[in-house]
């Protein structure tokens, strides 16, 4: 190793690519997209209260097919579902149904109607609805003066937000006050209770079990817990000289249970968390001690001395944990969750894995748990499980499952270099771009030198160099006589340098660089790789773990068994005894709801079976209206008559399906070159609207033709229809034009008919008014959701995306907001905001002010209900988002007018959670789908559900390969007063109206519209907001301030986060992100 004395600079990142590919349904089922972006919109609001939007212009409801029919036909009976409390036929709990029932008898009548939303339906009294029964009377905070504040704005933090307790919960409940536009005898009122403790703020209690739906049984990979009958005590460690290394820290606590067990320690075998914390069960002879423990470096090969470190070990006792408190949490007598006996007994469990394996936040991996696969430029993925004890009803659980990740293969480092350009290296010298990835792929990982012998000292990269290896020379004497890195190792080494014009890697700090040539080093083996990976990995990654239920739930018993809890010394110790077998769970499986479609079809309505339908002689309920539309090609294999031919065919699918569907294009296909998308894209508009605009009409479509790897482009083309152009485009992979099936076809029908502001079908109980909590009033339902950066982006930021229905009663549609807010804040900043005005003065908006607006706008009434389904929430965040943005939305509905106070019913939902069921007989081919997955509509809420809490999982989709993973429910607030029977049917119900696919989905639609809307508005970020230079976007973003003027969102001691360019009004009318 050659030390040189000048530092190298840092290269730039490279940039990642993503795609869309067309068309979901079928057999292949709706898959998320990869992480990237979604689409951002002005979040407007009036200055003062109102429910006029900011802009006066009139805005229409989107453009296609409005009402199904405007005859008077009559409306099926209500089914399945009374309008309050628990239907009658919830009230059994006994006999078998038939699943969906009868197909209602009586047929939706008349003829096609407008264009507008809400246009005449065959089905009620009228487009409006019944008469709105009163909104129920809700609590009040005090009034609050008036403060102006751009509220959540000067609140957001760069980092995690840290966990808070049920206590802290409850004060910040009691200041929560209401500031907006206001004069000195008004206030915009919280509807939030003040809280004189604790108790004011739990999460609502379960209202019930469910009894809707057939009866079954299955199995959990959750494994019974017995509570140990031990005295637990807590001591504090103290180790200096302070490291921040746990593993140095378990090695000092080893060595001293080591040597001062038995003489020191009492006998105990104590649990040791890795930093500050010590458990014991039973106390320790002592109330504090001092230790003195030597650490000796393993041996390198090196023959010299290998270095000791001598620490100071202080132990101090801090506290008993009182496991009676678990108990009664347990057994449902006590409402708050004691989280640090659960932590011990967490700590206690993981001590033996960790001494084996290599953990990785709650899993654990090792070659030694399963044969490693190659994920391809120097990727391998380890096999390994997760594990986690929980509460439950049944007691306590350990929830085990089945995992991999990917690491990094030991490999010499040209051999790892070579995989990852995917070429010979020696063909031709290293580009500019080859030296920025290798950097990027390299940088943190720590290495062992070759050319030693058997001294195999490690170190760790930090860079790379500026310059070759041959030109690379360092001062030998104080005399400045210089010798070269390659003459430097044929000297003292014999080793020849075979890569002389390939840089060298820098190792240690930048004041002193280290610098080794890449071909004496090897990577060190059990390094998790934690950047992003790219497609081709992350399809060889899902290979791996795609597992078929039956051989997963015997990997995890394998893995219980290999385990051996009743030998881990550890829990034996404590006294913990963990069972071998899953628990098994009572279940239900939810009737599919009945859909409708438009009476001009063959089928009118249809019964989902099994999770999945056709379009075979149906069309959609509410066709949208393609009037004009062209098409831009950018793949170079596809020839214009090529080109022409499928759009001729989806123009004729269109018609087919429903649509309102022009077969002639205004302009003949255009070829365009990748690398000029904006100007294709521009020139082409300009052409088209040259031709409609004196007929006054709009291009209702755009269809793109793509590279099948077509990089920035996908994002780029987003980017400037939706936020510069206000089109909405379809874009089609070459692959899919060459095959044209007409399954595909289809699938891209579905997407360009809600693109266009129709609607693809309708729940039959939404028309008929048989949705309990939803049908009864208007009912407005949100989806909210948070995407965050990869971790190896260290200050790009997060997207946040809230969608709301836009028609009532079908709630089908959903127009959607997203803004950008500080790295990895979850906390969503702009669902309301206050600011000043030069002009105006104090106004007001949000994106919960501006999606309520819309809702008036497109059905002529006020929401009298909301229901907020939130994706991405941690546990250990519950309290933190339900204050803030439920506190959001009571100020939104406020600004509007006095005393408007909808009840609201808060949900998260989870899916990056472990729990997975299995049929209790993998033979009967009743409970199971062709997959070997448990039926679509399967939820339970009991055993394995929360001791106390509304919560409840659903699987609510067909598997296609692998294990279902259910989607876990959890209500945090809820002034609706949902049954169980009635929240979770409605959930369920909702996971067929999915747009993109006919199939049900696995977490409920505007959870799942939130969700691709996040992503998409990641497209619109400059690429500059990324130090990794990972974003697909290659043109600016983030051009002046959103309609109304809300600021940018800002974090104390940091950059102001640029917002995202807004979309074109046309466009955020309609689900632009499907």
């Amino acid at each position: 190793m050659v030390r040189k004395r000048r530092t190298e600079t840092s290269g730039a990142g490279e940039g990642s690519e993503s795609q869309e590919t067309s068309g979901y349904g079928g057999r292949a089922g709706p898959q998320r997209p990869p992480e990237r972006g979604p689409a951002p919109p002005h979040h407007g609001g009036g200055a003062g209260r109102g429910w006029a939007p900011t802009s006066q212009q009139p805005q229409q409801g989107g453009r296609g097919g409005g009402g199904y029919y405007q005859g008077r036909g009559s409306r099926p009976q209500p089914r399945d579902l009374q309008q309050q409390g628990a239907p009658s036929q919830y009230q059994s709990r006994g006999g078998p149904s038939v699943r969906g029932g009868m197909p209602p008898q009586q047929q939706y009548g008349g003829r096609r109607g407008g264009r507008g939303m809400t246009g005449g339906y065959g089905v009620g009294p009228s487009a409006a609805g019944p008469s709105r029964p009163p909104a129920p009377e809700l609590h009040q905070a005090t009034q609050a003066p008036y403060q102006a504040t751009q509220t959540g704005s000067s609140q957001a933090s760069s980092s995690r937000q840290p966990e808070i307790s049920a206590t802290q919960a409850a004060e910040q409940f009691g200041q929560l006050s209401v500031h907006g536009e206001t004069s000195s005898t008004q206030a915009i009122q919280s509807v939030i209770p003040p809280a004189s403790s604790s108790k004011s703020v739990r999460f609502p209690v379960r209202p019930g079990k469910g009894t809707y739906g057939v009866r079954c049984v299955v199995k959990a990979n959750h494994f019974f817990a017995e509570l140990p009958d031990k005295d637990l005590h807590q001591y504090d460690v103290s180790i200096t000289p302070e490291v921040t290394s746990r593993g140095v820290n378990r090695a000092v606590m080893e060595q001293l249970v080591k040597l001062y067990r038995e003489s020191y320690l009492g006998g105990r075998l104590p649990a040791y968390d890795g930093r500050k914390s010590l458990y014991t069960a039973g106390p320790l002879p002592f109330t504090s001690k001092d230790f003195q423990i030597t650490l000796v470096d393993e041996d390198d090969g090196s023959g010299t001395e290998r270095r000791q470190r001598a620490f100071r070990v202080v132990i101090k006792l801090a506290a008993r944990v009182d496991l009676h408190h678990l108990e009664m949490f347990l057994s449902g007598r006590q409402a708050d969750a004691p989280q640090e006996a659960l932590q011990v007994l967490d700590i206690v469990l993981r001590e033996l894995p960790t001494a084996r394996y290599l953990p990785v936040g709650r899993s654990f991996y090792s070659p030694d748990l399963g044969r490693r696969q190659p994920l391809g430029e120097g990727l391998e993925s380890w096999r390994g499980f997760y594990q986690s004890i929980r509460p439950t009803q049944m007691g306590l659980s350990l929830n085990i499952d089945m995992s991999s990740t990917a690491f990094i293969e030991p490999l010499p480092v040209i051999d790892f270099v070579q995989q990852l350009l995917n070429r010979d290296v020696q063909s031709r010298p290293l580009s500019d771009s080859d030296r920025v990835k290798i950097k990027k792929a390299l940088r943190g990982v720590k290495v062992e030198v070759t050319h030693r012998g058997n001294m195999r000292r490690k170190y760790r990269i930090s860079g790379l160099t500026s310059q070759a290896t041959r030109e690379l020379t360092f001062p030998v004497d104080e005399r400045g006589t210089v010798k070269s890195v390659v003459q430097y190792f044929q000297e003292t080494y014999g080793f020849t340098i075979q890569h002389t014009n390939w840089p060298c890697l820098q190792v240690g700090n930048q004041q002193r660089p280290n610098y080794l040539p890449m071909e004496v080093c090897k990577i060190v083996e059990g390094q998790r790789y934690s950047k992003r990976l790219n497609e081709r990995q992350i399809t060889a990654l899902l290979k791996v773990t795609c597992q078929r239920p039956h051989d997963r739930e015997l990997d995890i018993i394998q893995t219980v068994h290999h385990n051996a809890y009743h030998e881990d010394p550890y829990a034996r110790e404590f006294g913990i005894k963990i069972s071998e077998k899953l628990a098994s769970v009572e279940a239900r499986v939810l009737p599919a709801p009945w859909l409708k479609y438009h009476d001009t079809g063959r089928e009118k309505d249809c019964l989902p079976r099994v999770g999945q339908w056709n379009m075979m002689n149906k069309k959609m309920v509410n066709g949208g209206r393609v009037n004009s539309w062209t098409c831009i090609n950018f793949a170079r294999n596809v020839q214009e008559n090529v080109a022409r031919g499928f759009c001729h065919e989806l123009a004729q699918m269109c018609q087919i399906s429903g649509m309102e569907f022009s077969l002639e294009s205004v302009l003949p296909p255009l070829s365009a070159r990748p690398d000029q998308v904006e100007r294709a894209l521009k020139a082409r508009y300009h052409d088209a609207m040259s031709i409609l605009q004196p007929q006054k009409k709009e291009l209702d479509l755009l269809i793109v033709i793509l590279p099948d790897n077509n990089g920035s482009l996908y994002g780029d083309l987003k980017r400037i229809c939706e936020t510069d152009l206000g089109l909405v485009s379809q874009c089609c992979l070459t692959k899919h034009v060459f095959r044209m099936s007409k399954q595909y076809l289809a699938n891209v029908a579905l997407k360009i008919n809600v693109k266009v502001g129709g609607r693809n079908t309708v729940l039959m109980d939404a028309l008929s008014r048989n949705i309990p909590l939803v049908s009864d009033r208007p009912t407005i339902i949100f989806g909210a959701d948070v995407t965050h950066p990869h971790p190896g982006e260290d200050s790009s930021p997060s997207i946040a995306a809230v969608v709301a229905s836009q028609d009532w009663p079908e709630v089908t549609k959903y127009a959607g907001l997203v803004c950008a807010q500080a790295h990895r804040q979850e906390l969503i900043q702009d669902l309301f905001k206050v600011w000043q005005d030069p002009q105006r003065g104090t106004v007001t908006g949000g994106m919960i002010k501006e999606l309520l607006i819309s809702f008036k706008r497109a059905t002529g009434q006020k929401p009298q209900r909301i229901i907020f389904y939130r994706d991405g929430v941690s546990e250990g965040q519950f309290y933190q988002v339900l204050l803030y943005e439920l506190d959001a939305i009571r100020k939104a509905c406020a600004s509007l007018e006095p005393n408007y106070q909808p009840p609201v019913t808060f949900v998260v939902v989870q899916k990056r959670h472990h729990t997975r069921l299995f049929a209790n007989n993998h033979n009967d081919y009743h409970s199971i789908d062709k997959s070997g997955n448990i039926l679509p509509g399967t939820v339970v809420d009991s055993k394995i559900c929360h001791p106390t809490e509304f919560d409840f999982y659903l699987c609510s989709h067909a598997g296609i390969q692998g294990t279902s993973r259910p989607a876990h429910y959890h209500v945090l607030w809820d002034e609706n007063k949902f049954t169980a029977d009635a929240l979770q049917t409605l959930t369920n119900n909702l996971c067929y109206t999915y747009a993109r696919c006919t199939r049900s989905v696995s977490i409920v639609p505007p959870a799942y519209y939130a969700h691709l809307a996040a992503f998409r508005a990641r497209f619109y970020m400059e690429p500059e907001t990324s130090d990794s230079g990972s974003l697909a976007s290659g043109a600016a973003g983030g051009r002046g301030v959103p309609a109304g003027g809300p600021r940018a969102t800002r974090v104390p001691g940091s950059a102001a986060v640029k917002p995202l360019p807004a979309l074109k009004e046309n466009v955020k009318r309609v689900m632009f992100y499907c």
